[in-house]
Protein backbone atom coordinates (compact mmCIF):
# COMPACT_ATOMS: atom_id res chain seq x y z
CA UNK A 1 0.00 0.00 0.00
CA UNK A 2 2.98 2.58 1.12
CA UNK A 3 4.53 1.95 -2.34
CA UNK A 4 1.23 2.46 -3.86
CA UNK A 5 1.08 6.07 -2.57
CA UNK A 6 4.34 6.26 -3.16
CA UNK A 7 4.40 5.55 -6.67
CA UNK A 8 1.16 7.93 -6.92
CA UNK A 9 2.87 10.68 -5.07
CA UNK A 10 5.83 10.46 -7.53
CA UNK A 11 3.73 10.54 -10.65
CA UNK A 12 2.24 13.74 -9.55
CA UNK A 13 4.70 14.96 -8.65
CA UNK A 14 6.82 14.45 -12.56
CA UNK A 15 3.24 15.79 -13.86
CA UNK A 16 2.97 19.05 -12.18
CA UNK A 17 6.68 19.33 -12.97
CA UNK A 18 5.81 18.85 -16.44
CA UNK A 19 3.00 20.80 -16.69
CA UNK A 20 5.18 23.61 -14.87
CA UNK A 21 7.64 23.29 -17.84
CA UNK A 22 5.06 23.43 -20.84
CA UNK A 23 3.52 26.91 -18.95
CA UNK A 24 7.07 28.77 -18.75
CA UNK A 25 8.36 28.00 -22.12
CA UNK A 26 5.02 27.69 -24.18
CA UNK A 27 5.56 30.29 -26.22
CA UNK A 28 9.36 28.68 -27.39
CA UNK A 29 7.35 25.21 -27.73
CA UNK A 30 5.09 26.96 -29.76
CA UNK A 31 7.63 28.69 -31.91
CA UNK A 32 9.51 25.31 -32.54
CA UNK A 33 6.50 23.24 -33.85
CA UNK A 34 5.39 25.98 -36.38
CA UNK A 35 8.71 27.19 -37.24
CA UNK A 36 10.35 23.22 -37.85
CA UNK A 37 7.98 22.43 -40.49
CA UNK A 38 9.64 21.62 -43.72
CA UNK A 39 7.30 20.50 -45.99
CA UNK A 40 8.93 18.96 -48.77
CA UNK A 41 7.44 20.57 -52.12
CA UNK A 42 7.50 18.95 -55.72
CA UNK A 43 5.58 20.57 -58.82
CA UNK A 44 3.48 17.08 -58.91
CA UNK A 45 2.61 17.62 -55.03
CA UNK A 46 1.57 21.22 -55.67
CA UNK A 47 -0.43 19.95 -58.27
CA UNK A 48 -1.90 17.27 -56.49
CA UNK A 49 -3.13 19.29 -53.82
CA UNK A 50 -4.14 22.23 -56.39
CA UNK A 51 -7.09 19.59 -56.94
CA UNK A 52 -8.18 18.75 -52.91
CA UNK A 53 -10.90 20.57 -51.59
CA UNK A 54 -10.60 23.40 -48.64
CA UNK A 55 -12.56 25.62 -46.18
CA UNK A 56 -12.33 29.44 -46.97
CA UNK A 57 -14.73 30.58 -43.99
CA UNK A 58 -11.64 32.89 -42.36
CA UNK A 59 -13.90 34.09 -39.58
CA UNK A 60 -13.54 30.58 -38.39
CA UNK A 61 -9.88 30.90 -37.33
CA UNK A 62 -9.05 31.19 -34.11
CA UNK A 63 -5.83 32.81 -32.53
CA UNK A 64 -2.59 30.80 -32.99
CA UNK A 65 -1.98 28.89 -29.37
CA UNK A 66 0.31 26.04 -27.97
CA UNK A 67 -2.93 23.45 -28.50
CA UNK A 68 -3.64 24.84 -32.18
CA UNK A 69 0.05 24.39 -33.24
CA UNK A 70 0.68 21.14 -31.82
CA UNK A 71 -2.75 19.93 -33.23
CA UNK A 72 -1.60 20.99 -36.75
CA UNK A 73 1.38 19.30 -36.57
CA UNK A 74 0.00 16.01 -35.47
CA UNK A 75 -2.62 16.44 -38.79
CA UNK A 76 0.11 18.17 -41.27
CA UNK A 77 -1.22 15.85 -43.91
CA UNK A 78 -4.09 18.08 -43.80
CA UNK A 79 -1.79 21.04 -45.14
CA UNK A 80 -1.85 20.90 -48.54
CA UNK A 81 0.81 23.17 -49.90
CA UNK A 82 0.59 24.31 -53.10
CA UNK A 83 3.48 26.83 -53.64
CA UNK A 84 6.00 29.31 -51.91
CA UNK A 85 5.96 33.64 -51.09
CA UNK A 86 8.84 35.04 -50.09
CA UNK A 87 10.10 38.55 -49.40
CA UNK A 88 13.90 38.12 -49.53
CA UNK A 89 14.57 41.77 -48.13
CA UNK A 90 13.21 40.63 -45.11
CA UNK A 91 14.47 37.45 -45.04
CA UNK A 92 10.32 35.92 -45.11
CA UNK A 93 10.39 32.37 -46.99
CA UNK A 94 6.33 30.84 -46.18
CA UNK A 95 5.19 27.83 -47.31
CA UNK A 96 1.80 28.48 -49.14
CA UNK A 97 -1.42 26.13 -48.52
CA UNK A 98 -4.79 25.62 -49.98
CA UNK A 99 -7.26 27.40 -47.42
CA UNK A 100 -7.76 29.57 -44.62
CA UNK A 101 -8.54 26.67 -41.42
CA UNK A 102 -6.79 26.15 -38.39
CA UNK A 103 -4.30 23.74 -39.25
CA UNK A 104 -3.38 25.37 -42.43
CA UNK A 105 -2.80 29.06 -41.46
CA UNK A 106 -0.90 27.40 -37.86
CA UNK A 107 2.19 25.83 -40.34
CA UNK A 108 1.85 28.16 -43.58
CA UNK A 109 0.45 31.23 -45.02
CA UNK A 110 -3.54 30.11 -46.77
CA UNK A 111 -5.02 31.33 -49.85
CA UNK A 112 -8.05 33.59 -49.54
CA UNK A 113 -10.34 32.37 -52.12
CA UNK A 114 -11.22 29.04 -53.92
CA UNK A 115 -10.49 30.98 -57.70
CA UNK A 116 -6.76 32.09 -57.28
CA UNK A 117 -4.24 31.50 -59.83
CA UNK A 118 -0.58 32.81 -59.34
CA UNK A 119 -0.34 35.97 -61.61
CA UNK A 120 -3.84 36.68 -62.30
CA UNK A 121 -6.25 38.97 -60.85
CA UNK A 122 -6.18 39.65 -56.68
CA UNK A 123 -4.04 36.99 -55.00
CA UNK A 124 -4.78 36.99 -51.45
CA UNK A 125 -2.77 35.65 -48.64
CA UNK A 126 -3.43 35.34 -45.03
CA UNK A 127 -0.85 34.37 -42.48
CA UNK A 128 -0.68 34.82 -38.51
CA UNK A 129 1.40 37.06 -36.86
CA UNK A 130 3.34 35.12 -34.07
CA UNK A 131 4.52 38.74 -32.31
CA UNK A 132 7.64 39.35 -30.49
CA UNK A 133 9.79 40.23 -33.32
CA UNK A 134 9.41 36.62 -34.35
CA UNK A 135 10.50 35.58 -37.78
CA UNK A 136 7.36 32.72 -37.95
CA UNK A 137 5.47 32.73 -40.51
CA UNK A 138 4.03 36.58 -41.66
CA UNK A 139 5.05 38.12 -38.77
CA UNK A 140 7.92 39.79 -40.37
CA UNK A 141 5.43 41.59 -42.68
CA UNK A 142 4.78 43.33 -39.64
CA UNK A 143 7.58 44.75 -38.25
CA UNK A 144 9.62 44.86 -41.66
CA UNK A 145 7.68 45.00 -45.14
CA UNK A 146 8.61 48.31 -46.55
CA UNK A 147 7.11 50.32 -50.04
CA UNK A 148 9.76 48.92 -52.97
CA UNK A 149 10.17 45.12 -52.08
CA UNK A 150 10.02 42.56 -54.19
CA UNK A 151 7.31 39.64 -53.43
CA UNK A 152 8.12 36.39 -55.52
CA UNK A 153 5.29 33.68 -55.82
CA UNK A 154 6.21 30.39 -57.26
CA UNK A 155 4.11 27.20 -57.74
CA UNK A 156 7.60 25.46 -58.92
CA UNK A 157 7.06 25.76 -62.59
CA UNK A 158 6.77 29.58 -62.52
CA UNK A 159 8.28 32.71 -60.39
CA UNK A 160 5.54 35.51 -60.29
CA UNK A 161 7.41 39.20 -59.26
CA UNK A 162 5.27 41.68 -57.54
CA UNK A 163 6.66 45.32 -56.10
CA UNK A 164 5.06 46.57 -52.67
CA UNK A 165 2.62 49.76 -53.20
CA UNK A 166 0.59 49.53 -50.07
CA UNK A 167 1.15 49.23 -46.29
CA UNK A 168 -1.46 50.07 -44.09
CA UNK A 169 -3.64 49.14 -41.41
CA UNK A 170 -7.60 48.23 -41.87
CA UNK A 171 -10.69 47.01 -39.37
CA UNK A 172 -10.69 43.34 -39.45
CA UNK A 173 -14.11 43.83 -41.02
CA UNK A 174 -12.93 45.37 -44.27
CA UNK A 175 -13.16 42.01 -45.89
CA UNK A 176 -13.42 43.06 -49.87
CA UNK A 177 -9.59 43.50 -49.67
CA UNK A 178 -9.45 39.98 -50.66
CA UNK A 179 -12.15 40.56 -53.49
CA UNK A 180 -10.66 39.84 -57.31
CA UNK A 181 -9.67 42.87 -59.19
CA UNK A 182 -9.03 43.24 -62.89
CA UNK A 183 -5.13 44.08 -61.81
CA UNK A 184 -2.74 41.48 -60.74
CA UNK A 185 -1.76 42.21 -57.40
CA UNK A 186 -1.03 40.48 -54.50
CA UNK A 187 -2.77 41.04 -50.95
CA UNK A 188 -0.93 39.75 -48.10
CA UNK A 189 -2.93 40.19 -44.64
CA UNK A 190 -1.74 39.80 -40.92
CA UNK A 191 -2.94 40.89 -37.56
CA UNK A 192 -1.53 44.24 -35.62
CA UNK A 193 -0.05 43.99 -32.41
CA UNK A 194 -3.46 44.10 -30.35
CA UNK A 195 -5.23 41.51 -33.01
CA UNK A 196 -7.71 43.59 -33.21
CA UNK A 197 -7.30 45.06 -36.67
CA UNK A 198 -4.88 43.87 -39.87
CA UNK A 199 -1.71 45.02 -41.50
CA UNK A 200 -2.14 44.53 -44.99
CA UNK A 201 0.62 44.18 -47.65
CA UNK A 202 -0.13 44.55 -51.24
CA UNK A 203 2.10 44.73 -54.84
CA UNK A 204 1.28 45.34 -58.47
CA UNK A 205 2.79 42.59 -60.68
CA UNK A 206 5.82 42.96 -62.36
CA UNK A 207 6.09 40.11 -64.35
CA UNK A 208 6.48 36.23 -64.56
CA UNK A 209 9.26 34.04 -65.86
CA UNK A 210 10.02 30.18 -65.91
CA UNK A 211 11.43 29.23 -62.18
CA UNK A 212 14.53 27.73 -63.54
CA UNK A 213 15.30 31.32 -65.56
CA UNK A 214 14.53 33.03 -62.24
CA UNK A 215 17.78 34.82 -60.48
CA UNK A 216 19.65 32.26 -58.78
CA UNK A 217 19.14 34.32 -55.35
CA UNK A 218 15.13 34.05 -56.37
CA UNK A 219 15.20 30.33 -56.57
CA UNK A 220 17.33 30.19 -53.38
CA UNK A 221 15.00 32.36 -51.65
CA UNK A 222 11.86 29.82 -52.75
CA UNK A 223 13.28 26.84 -52.66
CA UNK A 224 15.64 26.82 -49.27
CA UNK A 225 14.63 26.10 -45.80
CA UNK A 226 11.76 28.22 -45.30
CA UNK A 227 13.21 31.35 -42.90
CA UNK A 228 10.31 30.42 -40.15
CA UNK A 229 12.04 30.43 -37.07
CA UNK A 230 15.47 30.88 -37.81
Amino acid sequence: MKKKKGWLRWTAAVLLLLVSLVLIFNQQIKYYLVGSYRPQLTSATIKKNSQKKASYNFSNVKDLNLQSAAQARASKQKVNIIGVVAVPAIKMSVPIAKGVDNTTLALAAGTMRPDMKMGEGNYALAGHNMANGSKILFSPLYYHAKVGQKVYLTDLDRVYEYKIYERKFIPATDVQVVDNTPQKIITMVTCDATGANRLLIRGSFVKSEKFKQAPRSVQKSLSEKYTNGQ
